[in-house]
């Protein structure tokens, strides 16, 4: 069907206020193309985009019929599978993973529901404690406040692998998104029938007690007296993370105004802990307990499904950013560090990174003899080298995973990164550090000069809709065919193109250009968003020359990019 006749269909057949939406666009060409001119993809993450009416857009029947393919894809499988399902603060999280549990029940597929919002990886957790065949949760990340997604993990907690997600993606294709949907009861009916179980605190409770069993230094946040003041970013953090910072005797002062859940994000649209603007709100907050004396040593802030996590740390009276290739170096250096002081260390052990992550971690873990894996870009990789390492029987080794986009992982009991054990963990080494009179920021400036200073940048440039598309195309197209010679004046001595075989590692729409001196520059557009990624790295003996190299690369970047106007 043509995008107009799609759009007619829409428009007589979709529930409520969708319906409504799209007849008032009615005569608007441009707008009725950009709703329909695709399904909205089943990526490797699941879905993700827009609120709103249409095929391109998040709303109860894409989300049902992503739902009807999971249940489709599982029944096919034989057996009776089950499915844990949760949600974060996003707007029509509740009614899109109610529509989905109703579908997967009236499907026959038996429904684990968590009866609140709660943190991503506690929705990996549930799958694996509940011996579920897959888990379905209902964020965005850090998306702005437009977005909602439809996030898929498999048996092993995992993201779902690429693998997975095309053969959903090929059950959908073959669906019709309004005639073969299955909706049965309403969801109060499925769970008084038990098709839909809420899962327990117990269950809630042992992941806590999960995230306490990853501590390396146990009195040390109570020693310090460490102060934090955290922010949730009006997300499944809230109750968690203050829960895990209490028990390890931190005092936390919560932002108010962003601590009660909404799907708005007030003060911060855009609720990314990786930008400044996620922070002003602590800071005000912090400003505040400044003038009474009662300074904090750290803020926090975590993102709305709680995966990703940033700080902020007091040094002369203001608080400076770190990066997540900065709090991940440092968390590595102190986990190697202290357990091997402790005696804890396992023999032979193994840290893994993504590949775009900084290469001061080759550093560390050669100072410690600690194996470092590098994978493809997202944390389901991360996950599988764990999970692989539990299949042979080593999970022991595993001392952390992390990526540069601030997701951190210790501990073997989720297959995604999580914020709560991230909080706990940069907490624990601030206040160990802070009893040797030092900051988070003097220990990053030991590492620096100790291995060199290892800086990194990142450009998002993101093109909406099917040109932006079609842009980003050609600029992955162009670096293939036309390979730099040089980036900024330096040579290119080599590139990795990871869509071919390199290390045996997935094939990725990624491409890689090493620099003589040590520089490197990443392309990589977004799987689930109209944005490409590009990663800057450079490597000098002094900040000047890496600040000066960055800013070089950065200017070639955005040179580069205007080519493809």
């Amino acid at each position: 069907m043509t995008v107009n006749e799609i759009y007619r269909v829409w428009c007589e057949k979709a529930s409520g206020d969708l319906g409504e939406e799209l007849r008032s666009i009615a005569g608007n060409d441009a707008e009725i193309n950009e709703r329909f001119y695709r399904m909205l993809e089943f990526g490797t993450g699941g879905l993700r985009g827009v609120i709103g009416a249409g095929t391109n857009r998040m709303n109860v029947h894409t989300v049902a019929l992503a739902a009807q393919g999971m249940a489709d894809w599982l029944l096919a499988k034989g057996g009776t599978p089950s499915v844990a399902i949760g949600r974060d603060s996003r707007n029509k999280s509740d009614v899109f993973a109610e529509t989905a549990a109703c579908v997967l029940a009236a499907n026959g597929v038996q429904v684990y529901y968590f009866r609140e919002i709660q943190p991503t990886p506690m929705l990996s957790f549930a799958v694996r404690e509940l011996k579920c065949s897959a888990g379905i949760v209902i964020p965005a990340s850090h998306n702005p406040a437009q977005y909602n997604g439809f996030k898929c993990n498999g048996a092993d907690g995992c993201q779902f692998t690429d693998k997975n997600a095309r053969e959903v993606e090929a059950v959908m294709a073959g669906l019709d998104v309004f005639d073969d949907v299955k909706l049965g009861f309403s969801f109060d009916e499925f769970v008084e029938q038990g098709k839909i179980k809420y899962i327990s605190d117990e269950l809630i409770e042992k992941y806590l007690g999960c995230v306490q069993a990853c501590q390396v230094e146990r009195e040390a946040a109570r020693s310090a007296d460490l102060r934090v003041v955290y922010t949730p970013l009006c997300g499944a953090g809230n109750k968690p993370v203050r829960e895990i910072l209490r028990r390890i005797g931190v005092h936390v002062t919560v932002v108010s105004e962003q601590e009660e859940p909404n799907g708005d994000f007030p003060r911060c649209p855009k609720p990314n802990p990786e930008i400044r603007e996620a922070f002003l709100a602590a800071e005000e907050v912090a400003a505040e307990l400044m003038q009474k004396g009662e300074p904090a040593d750290l803020l926090i802030a975590t993102d709305p499904d709680c995966d990703r996590v940033g700080i902020e740390v007091l040094r002369n009276g203001n608080y400076v950013p770190m990066t997540g290739n900065e709090v991940g170096a440092l968390m590595l250096d102190y986990l190697l560090s202290r357990r091997r002081a402790n005696g804890t260390l396992p023999l032979n052990p193994v840290a893994v990174k993504t590949i775009v992550t900084t290469a001061l971690a080759d550093e560390i873990c050669r100072e410690y003899g600690c194996e470092l894996r590098s994978c493809l870009t997202g944390f389901k990789y991360i996950g599988e080298i764990i999970t692989n390492l539990e299949l042979e029987g080593q999970e022991n080794r595993f001392v952390m995973g992390f990526e540069e986009s601030y997701g951190y992982l210790a501990g073997t009991y989720a297959r995604d990164k999580d914020a709560v054990v991230g909080a706990m963990l940069i907490s624990e080494m601030a206040a160990y550090y802070k009893l040797q009179g030092k900051t988070l920021l003097d220990v990053m400036q030991e590492l620096y000069s100790k291995y060199g200073y290892y800086l990194h940048k990142q450009l998002n440039m993101d093109f909406e809709g099917q040109a932006g598309m079609e842009r980003i195309m050609a600029i992955m197209t162009g670096l293939r065919e036309n390979k730099p010679a040089e980036i900024a004046g330096i040579e290119v001595v080599a590139h990795r193109d990871y869509a071919e075989n390199i290390h045996g590692l997935p094939l990725a729409n990624v491409i890689e250009f090493l620099c003589k001196d040590g520089s490197i520059l990443t392309a990589r557009p977004s799987g689930t968003e109209p944005k490409i990624k590009f990663y800057l790295t450079a490597a000098g003996q002094t900040l000047q020359l890496s600040q000066q190299r960055i800013a070089e690369i950065a200017e070639y970047t955005h040179n580069y990019v205007r080519n493809y106007q």
